[in-house]
């Protein structure tokens, strides 16, 4: 039992973290009226891409879990903590609070929480830290994508 709990106890996590942006993820006419670039990805990989990465988040620190020393747990505890944390931040900058121009300084702590997250995991056991990549590489597309729309759009935050 004590092997399965780390994933349990992750997946868990990551229904609070899923929910949680899905409250603060209004897609309504305020988006709809947005200026977007032509590549953007279709609304259907949004839902498809987070799904696929908290399912790796989910294996990574389960198998870190499973090997490390207490130290490591501690240190994975607080960086998990920290990058989970500014996950949920970076939709309620963008949707909730109707400021990409927020979301695009904020992608950038997530975006090192990410890497200090794929440091540790891999670290721990390698495998964990490259699963990791696939949400490095969707925050670097999700960084391009709102820096473009904070160009492409009027100044936010103005009346």
């Amino acid at each position: 039992m004590r092997a399965v709990l780390p994933y349990v106890l992750t997946s868990l996590a990551m229904v609070v973290v899923a929910v949680a942006g899905m409250q603060a993820t209004d897609i309504g006419d305020w988006y709809r009226d947005l200026n977007k670039p032509s590549w953007q990805p279709p609304d259907w990989a949004f839902p498809v891409a987070w799904t696929s990465i908290y399912i790796c988040i989910i294996a990574a620190v389960g198998m870190a879990w499973n090997v490390a020393e207490a130290d490591d747990k501690v240190r994975l505890l607080w960086v998990l903590g920290i990058n989970l944390g500014l996950n949920i931040l970076w939709s309620f900058c963008f949707f909730a609070w109707r400021r990409p121009d927020w979301a695009l300084i904020e992608v950038v702590f997530l975006w090192l929480s990410i890497v200090a997250l794929m440091l540790v995991l891999y670290g721990m056991k390698p495998v964990s830290g490259l699963l990791m990549l696939p949400y490095f590489a969707w925050v670097s597309v999700a960084a391009y994508l709102t820096l473009t729309i904070v160009r492409i759009n009027p100044a936010f935050g103005s009346s």
